[in-house]
């Protein structure tokens, strides 16, 4: 079996596209239902359905699947993307902890919901230092 991040395993290890679609469902379900999230919930349109396809179709490539992301929408620099924000470690520790609460849901092995965690902690930063160095 390919280790997580090669080829398509985490794609896998996550069920694929319906697997994902329910992670991301979840993770805004998360974000929706707990007032402790209202920071993070109001950087994000009222109507989630855009923000739900483009966290969906950026994941499933990003995990090795299809790029769907770049199919539906074009090219991205996940920083930029986020530029309007204003995300401090506060708001960025919100965001990895409604994606630990999503991923406590899913049916996929607890290695792997590790392994995740660990990796969307990366693009996560990367986002608060651009958002840090612009202000």
């Amino acid at each position: 079996m390919s280790q997580y991040g090669e080829g398509s395993a985490s794609y896998d290890a996550a069920g694929g596209l319906s697997g994902i679609q329910k992670l991301v469902k979840d993770f805004y379900g998360v974000m929706n239902s707990k007032p402790d999230y209202a920071t993070i919930r109001d950087m994000h349109p009222k109507d989630l359905t855009v923000s739900e396809d483009k966290l969906a179709c950026f994941l499933s490539g990003w995990l090795g699947g299809e790029r769907l992301f770049a199919k539906k929408y074009g090219g991205i620099n996940i920083p930029q993307v986020h530029a309007h924000l204003v995300i401090h470690e506060k708001e960025r520790d919100m965001w990895l902890d409604c994606m630990k609460e999503a991923l406590e849901k899913q049916g996929c092995s607890d290695d792997f919901k590790v392994y995740l965690l660990e990796q969307l902690k990366v693009p996560a930063e990367r986002i608060r230092i651009a958002c840090e160095r612009r202000l």
